[in-house]
Order: structure tokens, then C-alpha cells, then sequence
């Protein structure tokens, strides 16, 4: 029987200064014991956007009330923990060094180890955490910073399939919602906006759809809808009609990147027949109904994190640190914080050779 370790977990890679405490053991689930979120919405919103400036003060600030507070809600201290994760990168370099940092000071305090952690990694393992989900899995990781598809054979295992080549789906949801002036941020924005509007009334560009490999691209979606915007009189109802009409689009690329994903993996030595969606893009509700169906039909089990662990939280970097904990993988003290972390394991090698 694998030991049951209790981890905190520190996460500060973009706007949210988060940190959680895990207890459980591989391959979960797992239990949360706290989950606490601080998050800078309101100071972006003027931005239309995250200002990586800001953000990294914003961290400052908070960070020490926020593991105080995981910490107290756990109802544990620093001796009875096993471990302190902390995401090492990727994501705004000056945000991921303060909670690197702290947690860096933290198992210095405490004698405790730390495991640095990969935040793509985080969320690949979420479905671990809140469904015990076994290895191997497709996972389609939709995030503001990342878009991708890849084949997770295991802890820190990851062959990548396809990358967005432009920008991330989030990224797209974010800039189409400052466009139309719906505030920040603009995932949770422009889905309610589309509640309200016709899918149908621009058929915006689907980039890639019917090329070869995985990959994906936003910035000619983006672009079409930007046109729309700059010769269109954006009354309120065309301000709901282009929303749905870009989630439309969005989504079928997703989706049928991903039945594509599934059918190539199917067949496999080893068949893949699970497919986990992650990061802050797996929220959408429409995403969800579409992959469900997407997945249904291929014969896949369909695994989204509750809400609350789409989006960056410490609870995701707690779980990937205990199992990373639990199988003896834990830092030295020098470790840095990286701005790029590619996944798998051949990206990461041109990217570390560039660096």
C-alpha cells in the first residue's frame, strides 16, 4: 500500500495567488483539505488583461495570508506536513519566483522537502486527484496560456500530439471579450454572452480544421472577429451574436482536434480510452457537452475537473506534489523558476538547449 502524504501546495504562475492542502495517496483520489484562492481580477480588469508587473506585486502582497489561512483551514501545521510543492514554471517569471521562493523559505523553516513543480503538470493530474483516473490518458489541456494534446503515460510522462501554433484558446476568449467590451476575464464573459445570441449569425473561420497532425491556431478567428467588430454597429444583441458565433467556432476546433486525438490513440500498443480536459478553457460548458458527445460516440470516458479546479489553484499543484512526493522525484533548494516548461520530454530538451 503506497503511504498517504499530506502536501501543501503553492501556486503563482499567473493572476491567482493560490495555495491548498492534499492528503492522499497515488492514484488518488484524493482529499482537500483547504483550497484557498486570492485572485487580481480587479486589478486587470482596467487592463482588459493580466500585467505580469502587477501580478507579481499582487503576489507579494497576499501570498503569506493565503498559505496561513490553507494552512489553518487544514486544520495542520508545517511539521505535520510531508512535503511543499510549488509551481517552478511555466508562467509569468516574476510571479512564479515569489511563490518559488516562499516555498523555497518554508522548507528551509521546516525541514520539509520540496517538490518543484511543472503548472502543466498540475493540470494533467487533476483528473487524478478528483477521479483516482488511471494512466495512460488523451489529455486536451485548454488554458489563457496553453493549448495542447497530449498522451500522459505517467508521472511526468507526457508525448505531445499537437500545440496551438498562434495563440491559446483562453487567449482567444480573453481578446475577443475586450473587443466586444465585456470585461476580464473574458472566458466566463463571453460564454454568458452567448447564452443570449445566435451561433449561427457569422460563420468565423475554423483554422486548421481539416489539415493534417493535432495543432491548433486561434489568431485568424481572432482577427475575423476583430473585422466584424471595427465595420459592425455593436448593438447589445450583436454583441451576444458574435460571442456565440466565436465560442461556436472555437469549440468545433477543439472538439474535432480531439476526436482526431482519439482515434489516432485508440489504436495504440497500449489503446488510450479516456479522455481528461483540463485548464481554465475546460470551465465552458459548451466545450463539455460537445467533447461528451465527441467522446461517447469514439467509445472514451469523458473526465472534467469540477469548475473550481479548471481554473490555476494550489489544490492541483498539492496532488501533483504528493505523487511526485511519493515516488522519491523532490528538489534541491537551487532549483530555478522557468518562464518556458514544455511538457513532454522532447520539446523540453530543444527548449532547455535554447536556454
Amino acid at each position: 500500500m503506497a503511504k498517504t502524504l499530506t502536501v501543501l501546495g503553492i501556486e503563482t504562475s499567473c493572476d491567482e495567488t493560490a495555495a491548498a492542502v492534499v492528503r492522499g495517496c497515488a492514484p488518488g483520489p484524493g482529499e482537500i483539505l483547504s483550497n484557498v484562492i486570492a485572485d487580481q481580477i480587479a486589478e486587470h480588469a482596467p487592463f482588459g488583461g493580466v500585467v505580469p508587473e502587477i501580478a507579481a506585486r499582487a503576489h507579494v502582497s497576499v501570498l503569506d495570508r493565503v498559505i496561513e489561512r490553507a494552512l489553518s483551514d487544514a486544520g495542520v501545521s508545517l511539521a505535520q506536513l510531508d512535503g511543499i510543492a510549488a509551481t517552478a514554471g511555466p508562467g509569468l517569471i516574476g510571479g512564479v519566483a515569489v511563490g518559488l521562493t516562499m516555498a523555497k523559505a518554508l522548507c528551509l523553516a521546516s525541514g520539509k522537502p520540496l517538490v518543484a513543480l511543472n503548472h502543466l503538470e498540475a493540470h494533467a493530474l487533476t483528473a487524478r486527484l478528483t477521479y483516482g483516473a488511471a494512466f495512460p490518458f488523451l489529455l486536451l489541456l485548454v488554458s489563457g496560456g496553453h493549448c495542447q494534446l497530449l498522451v500522459c503515460e505517467g508521472v511526468g510522462r507526457f508525448t505531445r500530439l499537437g500545440t496551438t501554433i498562434d495563440d491559446a484558446a483562453g487567449e482567444a476568449f480573453d481578446k475577443t471579450a475586450k473587443l466586444l467590451g465585456l470585461g476580464f476575464p473574458g472566458g466566463p464573459a463571453i460564454e454568458k454572452a452567448a447564452v443570449s445570441g445566435n451561433p449561427r449569425r457569422f460563420r468565423f473561420p475554423r483554422p486548421l480544421l481539416d489539415t493534417e497532425g493535432f495543432d491548433f491556431s486561434f489568431s485568424g478567428l481572432k482577427t475575423a472577429v476583430r473585422r466584424v467588430v471595427d465595420t459592425t454597429e455593436l448593438t447589445d444583441q450583436m454583441v451576444c451574436d458574435i460571442a456565440a458565433s466565436f465560442q461556436a467556432a472555437a469549440v468545433e476546433v477543439l472538439v474535432e482536434r480531439s476526436k482526431k486525438a482519439m482515434q489516432a490513440v485508440s489504436g495504440r500498443a497500449i489503446p488510450v480510452r479516456r479522455l481528461v480536459v483540463a485548464g481554465g478553457v475546460a470551465a465552458n460548458r459548451l466545450l463539455s457537452i460537445s467533447l461528451s458527445q465527441a467522446a461517447a460516440g469514439l467509445g472514451f470516458e469523458l473526465l472534467v475537473a469540477p469548475a473550481a479546479l479548471c481554473t490555476d489553484n494550489g489544490a492541483m499543484v498539492a496532488w501533483a506534489g504528493l505523487e511526485r512526493l511519493g515516488l522519491g522525484l523532490v528538489s534541491g533548494l537551487d532549483v530555478s523558476p522557468r518562464a518556458r516548461w514544455p511538457l513532454d520530454a522532447s520539446r523540453a530538451a530543444i527548449v532547455g538547449a535554447k536556454s
